[in-house]
């Protein structure tokens, strides 16, 4: 993954999805039409949105995780919603994460639980905001309705996963891209859903790390690069309350990393990257945990690369540090250097500047340039595909000044 003349760039995943696509996968949902005329309309989808990051000048593209079902084009958990339908000893149910009147669930000291979407303690302080639906934090969402566990869980994906392996690897014959990757829900993020059949968390998490991990294998071994989207390390802060202290939070999360490195055992590091951050939904994000609280955690995670928000208002001044984190010589980061949470598209030569911070504390080589969070499902489509033009612009600019 290193760098050995210029930066490469990036991005996290979620890419929007076309109307063809959307379409087809509502017949498909509806029983219209077939698994085959599905996959058939992502395999067209996926050729023309990796010649499009090729075009454009990424250079680590993927699939857009058009794999990965959209309810619509506005849509902020698919990188989540996918897996329902590649894990069995699920049940229908009618939870909704954001629904207003879900239930409240409180923690005490050495008792960590998450609390209901509805009940985020970023949402509470933002309840007027949060409930007004012209202010643009849910803007025309649809309901979707999560599962909840009943039985043991396994991996059923095999057939969805080959199906994305097989469109990214022919889209990337002939577009000029060399590599690609497909992202994949992690064990803390996949244990979110109800359940009504494990008996403790840790129970889960591994149940959720042991079916997780055939997906990861069978991208590795295509000659894939993997990316762990894990939101829960960082957003489940938010997710307590009230406020839970470091020490316990901690210890929340080590389950997880614990779990995933267990889900990893054995695969090649330089083909697994992780994404961290915050949530994606357009908030005030006051309640978000720094990230120096993190690197530690984040650096025990068996994977050659971390991928983390570092343009949002939020976390954009944060780059400072990484100047003191025991970041290992073979291994990079992937900050975002564009944000998918506003409208606004960065000038390249703020990308640059950003890019250039980086590099003065972990080096020009350990720098690979991305995206905060996906843009797919959160703005509009001209929006994104300017966004990552201005990625690649200032990824050049920056790449001029340091090689």
């Amino acid at each position: 993954m290193l760098n050995t003349d210029r930066i490469q760039t990036t991005h996290v995943g979620s890419l929007p999805r076309t109307p063809e696509l959307l379409a087809a996968n509502e017949a498909y949902q509806a029983g219209t039409i077939s698994w085959e005329e599905l996959v058939a309309t992502m395999q067209q989808g996926v050729r023309d949105i990796v010649a499009r990051q090729s075009e454009i000048g990424i250079d680590i593209v993927n699939d857009g995780e058009y794999g990965h079902t959209m309810s619509s084009s506005v849509d902020y958990g698919a990188w989540w919603n996918y897996s329902f339908s590649r894990l069995g000893g699920l049940s229908p149910s009618d939870e909704d994460r954001w629904d207003p009147n879900a239930g409240a669930k409180r923690s005490s000291p050495g008792n960590i639980v998450l609390t209901s979407f509805a009940d985020r303690r970023d949402r509470q302080r933002f309840a007027e905001a949060y409930a007004d639906q012209s202010s643009g934090i849910l803007t025309a969402r649809k309901r979707v309705a999560q599962p909840k566990i009943t039985g043991p869980l396994t991996y059923t994906g095999h057939d969805a996963v080959q199906a994305d392996i097989a469109n990214l690897k022919s889209a990337l014959e002939g577009s000029g891209a060399e590599q690609g990757f497909i992202a994949a829900l992690s064990p803390g993020s996949c244990a979110r859903v109800s359940n009504e059949y494990y008996a403790t968390d840790e129970e889960l998490v591994y149940a959720c790390a042991d079916a997780m991990r055939e997906e990861y294998q069978a991208i590795v071994d295509a000659g894939l690069i993997v990316q762990i989207d894990d939101p829960s390390i960082a957003e489940s802060w938010d997710q307590i309350n009230p406020e839970p202290s470091l020490e316990d939070y901690r210890s929340f999360i080590q389950l997880r990393i614990d779990a995933l490195n267990h889900a990893l055992r054995g695969l090649p590091q330089e083909q697994i990257r992780f994404h961290l951050c915050w949530g994606s939904w357009h908030g005030p994000h006051t309640t978000d945990l720094e990230l120096k609280h993190l690197i530690e955690p984040l650096l025990q995670i068996d994977a050659g690369g971390y991928s983390f928000e570092a343009a949002s208002a939020r976390h954009g001044h944060e780059w400072r540090e990484w100047a003191d984190a025991a970041l290992p010589e073979d291994k990079v980061i992937i900050p975002g250097v564009v944000s998918h949470s506003t409208n606004v598209v960065e000038h390249p030569e703020l990308v640059a500047e950003r890019i250039e911070r980086f590099a003065s504390v972990v080096g020009r080589e350990r720098v690979i340039a991305s995206t905060d969070c996906g843009l797919g499902g959160r703005l509009h489509p001209q929006i994104a595909m300017a966004k990552l033009e201005s990625l690649a612009e200032g990824a050049q600019i920056a790449s001029s000044r340091l090689f």
